[in-house]
């Protein structure tokens, strides 16, 4: 990242605000550009990362859905990580055709306007509901993920290399379900979908580590997935609302019981590693998942069949557990 142009699509959101302290922490960028449509959300940041003369932030005002702009916003850039996404669930199901065109038409829109800017890295943001999806938001996902791992085979000559990044829950995350308990946990009562719901978690830091860290071993096709923990919907709400009094309301419309990140179908192109598992593309004209075996002495292949899911994971947060990561997280809850 040091002397590097960085740019990051919905740079104003949760995963952004992250990323950008991080980056400026720890490196020396030499521009790091936020994109993302929404002015009030760009003042509201430009007051915490002001832009200026001895600042690599820049600000660009623009939506992925406009190829002519992000292009624009794209030249002498090396580096870009592509959050922007239209996430909410029920929302999405009610409105289908505003989150194709942001999601996936808005994802192509990246992938042509980095090739034709010849940007070196590229990893867009996934999410566990793009793995078998039952909703719109996951289906858009995955033909996001889709395109942007497709996106290697057609590059030609150019040196652009594009991987996605997958995995759960954001906790504490803008619209995510533990701001709204923490909201509620006065009430006599709150309500929750199902008990037995569960769903993976990763706190912002972990998040934006784990984007760096795959950039850094990125060969172009991967789709990572780190190995983290599971709570029950239930224990979250033992933690937070401890005082309340609990109503089962039924899930949502296009909501799972319990998440997947990789599906048994996956698994045959899965390799496991220490701390995160990568769905290699499959190509007919390279066996992708048999050279990094070679290359990567601590991988291993996954068993056919293999699931990684919510559910049946290995690792579960107990409800003091989930108390503690909300207590140490706080600040990056929006």
């Amino acid at each position: 990242m040091n002397n590097k142009s960085i740019l990051i699509t919905g740079g104003t959101g949760s995963f952004g605000k992250k990323f950008i302290s991080t980056v400026l922490k720890q490196y020396k960028p030499k521009r790091l550009i936020i994109y993302s449509r929404d002015e009030q959300k760009q003042f509201n940041l430009q007051k915490q990362f002001p832009e200026g003369k001895n600042s690599p932030l820049r600000y660009f005002l623009g939506d992925v859905r406009d190829y002519e702009r992000i292009n624009y916003a794209l030249k002498d850039v090396d580096i870009v990580v592509h959050a922007a996404a239209l996430k909410h669930v029920p929302i999405a199901e009610y409105n289908p055709f505003e989150v194709i065109k942001t999601n996936v038409m808005g994802a192509q829109n990246i992938i042509q306007a980095c090739l034709n800017n010849n940007v070196k890295k590229v990893i867009a943001l996934s999410t566990d509901k793009a793995c078998s999806p039952i909703n719109l938001y996951g289906a858009t996902k995955l033909a996001s993920d889709k395109l942007f791992v497709a996106a290697n085979n057609y590059k030609g000559k150019l040196s652009t290399i594009f991987s996605v990044v997958r995995y759960g829950n954001v906790m504490g995350s803008r619209g995510s379900v533990i701001p709204y308990l923490q909201s509620r946990k006065e009430s006599p009562s709150i309500g929750i979908t199902d008990l037995n719901m569960t769903r993976f978690n990763i706190t912002l830091d972990e998040g934006v580590k784990f984007v760096l860290k795959c950039f850094n071993i990125m060969w172009g096709g991967e789709i990572f997935i780190p190995k983290i923990p599971s709570y029950k919907i239930g224990d979250l709400a033992k933690a937070i609302c401890s005082k309340s009094k609990i109503k089962i309301i039924g899930i949502r419309p296009g909501e799972k019981i319990s998440e997947e990140m990789v599906s048994e179908h996956d698994s045959i192109n899965t390799i496991e590693s220490k701390d995160y598992f990568i769905i290699t593309p499959n190509l007919k004209f390279r066996d992708f998942k048999i050279e990094y075996l070679k290359k990567n002495k601590n991988t291993k292949l996954c068993k056919k069949n293999f699931s990684y899911n919510s559910k049946e994971n290995s690792k579960f947060l107990s409800v003091n557990e989930i108390k503690n990561l909300i207590k140490k997280n706080q600040k990056d809850f929006d």
